[in-house]
């Protein structure tokens, strides 16, 4: 039995160990619940994280929760801190935001899917067997191809229609130049379209494209014979080579079918697969019309696609009018603030608007396809509808006179962050107006390693100081947004990356590099793809890098991204868009 001392002494070990008790109970119950940690979907471990910020950040693991970025840092930090659904092993690969093509035509892909592919053919031969082959097995009523390239066949010359004529003389044909700026039409689709009356009598067509001539002087028809031809009136008919080029092309485009709705859906989303298998995520459509635009929300509907989707509207007066009453709109996975306008043609059909002459067509200049007037209405509008103006132009004189537009709005607004999608040849004392202008630069690497062909016998040798120059439009500017124009070329990114560091080909050619003086970083391009796309579509605090708030868009690499001497395939391990995995290698 205690003596009432010892029970006194007893008492108070038992108050002094009490709080000491619960300290050590709470410090035991915030243990484990750090342990367990904050709850997330996925957490990507074991990884070689590039963050595509400025001080060229990389990490270890990365937290995604509702499609977010939660957090990105090191392996330790990540783990301790954060219990998820899924825990990804990324193996030490490489992962990066996903890529984003800045200027590609995923319609036009899904329409060349369904035509006759001609990509690739290496004579008119050729040609002429793989539109049979694709009529026997399809029987359509209206034969469409697209792809075709004269610089591959062994003339160069472009094609005429005389044989065509003879295989399908009851049935339109229209096949399209692989730059969709040309095409040849039978005879057939010529007397339907009545294209040759509707171009005379158009300035607006005549003036932004032209017919190519087989010889109009020597070949002249009789009455008798173009009465038989019926076209009314005209006797050029019998020189026209049925090869038509740019605004030329407007009244057999007019007359076009589209495929069923059903097919274009099918090809779309094989092409999202595609190009998620290479880790694209977005793409900035250059140049959509209202219906395409109720296309793609279609298949958003039903979550077939998913893709981030920039689009640029064609200033028609149906989208112009959807413009003013949306104003910038947003619609699931795609934003529209936009509008692609045609400044001239492409350099291979020599539509391309030169302030000299061509140096292989010495009476011929090129020409702007769309009127200073209407462009300086469009960029009124879109100044007023807070919408960029993004211009195809490839010559020198186009690039001058659409900088010369930029710089005055630039006044106005110098965050308009309008853009030049090619800028393909630039007069060397230009350069410094796409810095006063704060005029975007969208380029495509790949072009220049497919037009080293035939570039310098379009435009000279003197001329080439300024063509497919990226390193100094970057230099000039600070950014670059680089894509593919596909399907003018490939998809694949890689070969972009290739391009544009290496100045090669898929073949790694030329040995040396094509203008080897402008390329430009490994760094500096997988920005273009990431981070500089998405300042080039408004979309910088969405997409681009890998961090805290962003959309957890992103990819992990089945090899290291590099850009080796020797061209180097790679392709996605694993592909998410917003925290869901939408392609997998397993």
């Amino acid at each position: 039995m205690l003596s009432s001392n010892q029970s006194i002494i007893f008492e108070k070990k038992q108050t002094m160990k009490s709080p000491i008790a619960i300290v050590l109970l709470l410090s035991l119950l915030s243990f484990s619940s750090c342990m367990k940690g904050e709850s997330v979907d996925t957490v990507i471990h074991n990884a070689q994280i590039h963050v595509m910020d400025d001080k060229g950040t990389v990490q270890d693991a990365v937290a995604i929760r509702d499609g977010i970025i939660v957090e990105v840092g090191p392996e330790r930090q990540i783990l301790n801190k954060y219990s998820a659904d899924e825990y990804i092993d990324a193996q030490k690969k490489d992962v990066y935001p996903g890529f984003t093509d800045a200027h590609a035509h995923i319609l036009s892909y899904a329409r060349q899917k369904i035509s006759v592919d001609l990509v690739g053919c290496k004579s008119y031969d050729e040609m002429l067997v793989r539109i049979e082959k694709y009529q026997s097995k399809h029987n359509r009523k209206f034969i469409i191809g697209r792809g075709w390239d004269q610089s591959l066949w062994k003339n160069g010359e472009m094609p005429t229609n005389d044989r065509l004529n003879e295989l399908f003389p009851d049935i339109p044909v229209c096949l399209f130049r692989i730059d969709g700026h040309a095409l040849l039409a039978n005879e057939y689709l010529m007397k339907k379209s009545d294209v040759v009356n509707k171009v005379a009598n158009d300035p607006e067509l005549s003036s932004g494209g032209y017919f190519i001539h087989i010889d109009p002087v020597t070949t002249v028809y009789t009455k008798e014979e173009q009465k038989k031809i019926g076209v009314g009136g005209a006797t050029m008919i019998g020189g026209l080579s049925g090869v038509m080029v740019d605004n030329a092309m407007n009244p057999i485009l007019d007359i076009l079918p589209d495929f069923p709705e059903s097919e274009l859906k099918q090809a779309i989303l094989e092409i999202q697969d595609e190009l998620y298998s290479y880790g694209i995520t977005g793409v900035h459509e250059a140049g959509m019309q209202q219906h395409e635009v109720q296309l793609f929300k279609k298949l958003m509907d039903k979550d077939e696609l998913q893709l981030n989707i920039y689009g640029m509207l064609m200033p028609t007066p149906e989208n112009i009018a959807f413009a003013k009453q949306e104003g910038i709109y947003e619609y699931k996975s795609m934003l529209i603030r936009s509008f692609k306008v045609y400044g001239d043609g492409a350099l291979g059909s020599r539509g391309a608007f030169l302030k000299e002459a061509y140096s292989d067509k010495h009476d011929h200049h090129g020409y702007l396809c769309t009127s200073m007037e209407r462009m300086k209405e469009i960029a009124d509008m879109c100044t007023e509808l807070g919408y960029q103006m993004n211009t195809h132009a490839i010559g020198d004189s186009t690039n001058r006179v659409m900088l010369e537009l930029y710089q005055g709005i630039n006044e106005i607004n110098p965050d308009h962050r309008w853009r030049i999608e090619h800028a393909q040849i630039v007069d060397p004392a230009d350069f410094e107006l796409f810095a006063k202008a704060g005029v975007f630069p969208s380029v495509q690497p790949t072009h220049a390693v497919s037009d080293q062909r035939w570039a310098e016998s379009r435009i000279g040798e003197h001329r080439m100081k300024g063509a497919y120059a990226y390193k100094s439009l970057l230099e000039q500017f600070g950014m670059v947004a680089i894509g593919t124009d596909f399907p003018v070329e490939l998809t694949d990114p890689f070969l972009t990356i290739h391009a544009a560091v290496n100045r090669k080909n898929s073949d790694n050619f030329p040995g040396a590099g094509f203008l080897a003086e402008e390329r430009i970083s490994l760094d500096e391009c997988l920005k273009g793809m990431t981070i500089w796309s998405a300042m080039a579509s408004f979309q910088e605090n969405q997409l681009g890098t890998i961090e805290k708030g962003k959309d957890a868009t992103l990819v992990i690499f089945e090899s290291p991204v590099k850009a080796n001497e020797s061209f180097t395939p790679n392709f996605a391990y694993t592909t998410f868009i917003k925290g869901k995995k939408v392609y997998s290698v397993e």
